[in-house]
């Protein structure tokens, strides 16, 4: 047995925090830290097991041998065991090996603290560290505004493995050639942020990266944790920000995981009702231990932190909330009030969104949250939950389900298509139509639209166009902007072959127009989570299933006039309401015919006289063409 040095990264103060579950920043002491100790160098390491009565680093330097390298428990009753070992280099693979005081099991555990994971199927832990030069200094320094609540946000959401795969050798492309393929492709596309499904080490791939073990290593599928640095890097350059799906909802039970880490639920609730999800197979953290909320708040910090990561997607908000989730009469237990409601997770996520807008004010967090539960994104202060967004999921339901009905018959579910407008300002919604609209027999978005293949692509464009134009932010998964025909199959590469055909090359010219219109559209943003910023100008046409309304920013100068038609019929000398005189000019429509329309544009600008309609004292004459969006500035001269 080779003695491992005491040392120790921990402060009393740091232990403190850390039972209080005040530590934010556990990273910087627990896992492994390459450092040199009394001149030798070595690595030294940290790990959680209170029920442990030993607690070994086993590894290739090693030999996997158990008693090689124990580590010493510290005296503080703290549940830590630590020591540094000699000679351990970057690279080095290792675990922890752990006897339970509880009935004597033995666990082998990969650290959960790990910078860089082995890529699976193996499981072990990489010592690790790296010391990047960030080059996106002009990013950070101005990205408080690219992130505002108040500035255009339009999301492409990404599965790193199934964007696109190397064609010749038919594998992953690595973070180094996204940096430049995917880098190049948003930036021409002209999306704003990208989001990335949970990059976040995971053993299965079928369960897209939201069954994560290595909570602080970015997947090793793709290449190093520098290499995922230089990722986020380039987008910073091309003036792009990065959201990461973040999962603290749920873990899964394999065996170098977090569950039963050292003989006992130590990270999962002991209670089954709470610790285990029914629907995903998976364990649950134990939101009302202190520890395990200063574990999950420190990775939060993490990813903003060491990443520069702009925003993170919270998954599954809905799951952790409410105690009867997925659960039938018997299988929960109320809490103390008697209601439904998680106590433990309403404190964390208050917590976690309290310390991740204060360490990081210009970064927003998002919650996917399907319910109505009260003011997700309302901040703290004011008693909500202290998201920066929330994912709007009945409009999504209620938009789509509109979508796939034949458009003759539309007229009758007019109110699918308006009725978001009723709740939309109780939030600060973002509109998403992402990954999980387009599995398991869903169909892709192109797929969910009726009619034949020209109707089909007006459809879409029109879609898109109305979503674009609601109140709220912007989330299109990949592949939707060129009419991807099958639905996402997360083992192969999007269909780009498509493009090849004019129909989908135009689609794609199309949503790049539309991203760069609502760039530079103010009115589509600036007051994109007030009332103050809509107004309806007609939504009860349901014979002509048609809509209108006025989107407002800061500057009256900026408002636009929106124009939907949702029929096939081109729809000649409409008359709409307008609040003002001058003229109108259109200046963005679906149905141009480069992005695939008809051609049925207003060329020229149009006269609003004098005549009350639909309230307003003024009218216009308006081409509207089939299944279109048509969008006008009103101008004085």
């Amino acid at each position: 047995m080779t003695k491992v040095k005491a040392h120790s990264l921990f402060s009393e103060f740091d232990i403190n925090l850390f039972k209080s579950g005040k530590h934010y920043r556990l990273y910087e002491k627990f896992g492994s830290h390459i450092m040199t100790v009394d001149g030798v160098e070595g690595t030294y390491f940290a790990v959680w097991a209170p029920s442990a009565n030993a607690v070994s680093v086993i590894g290739d330097f090693n030999h996997w041998t158990e008693d090689a390298h124990k580590l010493n428990v510290r005296w503080d009753e703290s549940g830590i065991w630590e020591g540094f070992i000699p000679n351990v280099e970057k690279g080095a693979t290792y675990k922890y090996k752990i006897k339970s005081n509880n009935n004597g099991i033995v666990t082998e555990k990969a650290d959960p603290y790990a910078r860089r994971c082995e890529h699976p199927p193996k499981t072990a832990s990489v010592v690790w560290e790296d010391a990047y030069a960030w080059e996106d200094t002009k990013w950070m320094k101005k990205r408080k505004k690219n992130n505002a609540l108040d500035a255009p946000y339009s999301v492409y959401e990404v599965h790193l493995g199934s964007w696109k795969r190397h064609s010749e050798e038919d594998r992953f492309l690595s973070y180094y050639e996204l940096a430049d393929d995917l880098v190049n492709y948003v930036k021409e596309m002209n999306f704003t942020h990208v989001e990335l499904m949970p990059i976040m080490e995971f053993p299965y791939d079928p369960s897209w990266g939201y069954q994560i073990t290595g909570y602080f290593a970015p997947t090793s599928r793709f290449g190093y944790p520098d290499e995922f640095k230089y990722l986020v890097d380039k987008l910073h350059q091309n003036d792009i920000g990065l959201i990461l799906d973040w999962v603290p909802s749920h873990f899964p039970e394999d065996a170098h995981g977090l569950g039963n880490f050292d003989g006992t639920h130590l990270y999962e609730h002991p209670d089954r009702k709470k610790g285990y999800h029914p629907d995903w197979k998976s364990l649950i953290f134990n939101y009302g231990r202190n520890e395990v909320r200063s574990f999950l708040i420190s990775n939060a910090i993490f990813w903003l932190e060491q990443y520069h990561a702009d925003g993170l997607r919270v998954d599954a908000v809905a799951s952790m909330l409410f105690l009867d989730y997925s659960r039938d009469e018997g299988e929960w237990d109320p809490n103390k009030f008697g209601g439904n409601e998680n106590l433990d997770v309403i404190s964390f996520l208050k917590e976690m969104n309290e310390e991740v807008y204060k360490s990081f004010p210009d970064v927003q967090t998002i919650a996917e949250e399907s319910t109505a539960f009260p003011m997700v994104s309302k901040p703290t202060f004011d008693g909500g939950l202290g998201f920066g967004m929330k994912w709007m999921m009945g409009w999504m339901h209620d938009t789509l389900e509109f979508f796939a009905k034949d458009p003759i018959y539309r007229k009758h579910h007019q109110n699918d298509i308006t009725f978001s407008l009723t709740y939309a300002f109780t939030e600060n919604f973002m509109l998403p139509l992402s990954h999980d609209e387009v599995v398991y027999g869903k169909k892709s978005i192109l797929g969910k639209m009726p009619g034949d293949e020209w109707q089909r692509f007006a459809n879409l464009r029109l879609l898109y166009g109305y979503m674009f134009t609601h109140p709220g932010t912007n989330l299109l998964f990949m592949g939707s902007e060129f009419g991807q025909y099958e639905e996402w199959n997360f083992e192969k590469s999007l269909d780009w072959n498509l493009l090849e055909f004019e129909p989908h090359q135009k689609a794609k010219n199309y949503f790049a127009a539309l991203n760069k219109f609502y760039k530079t559209a103010p009115a589509l943003f600036e007051k994109g989570f007030s009332n103050e910023g809509f107004e309806w100008l007609s939504y009860d046409d349901s014979e002509n299933s048609v809509i209108s309304y006025l989107r407002k920013g800061k500057n009256a100068v900026n408002d636009l006039i929106v124009v939907c038609n949702f029929t096939p019929n081109t729809l000649t000398t409409y008359k709409i309401g307008v609040p003002k005189k001058g003229k109108l000019f259109e200046v963005f429509t679906s149905d141009s015919k480069e992005f695939g329309g008809s051609g049925v544009v207003n060329t020229k600008p149009i006269t609003i006289k004098k005549e009350v309609w639909n309230g307003k004292e003024y009218t216009a004459e308006l081409t509207l063409p089939p299944l279109g969006i048509t969008i006008f500035k009103i101008r004085s001269k």
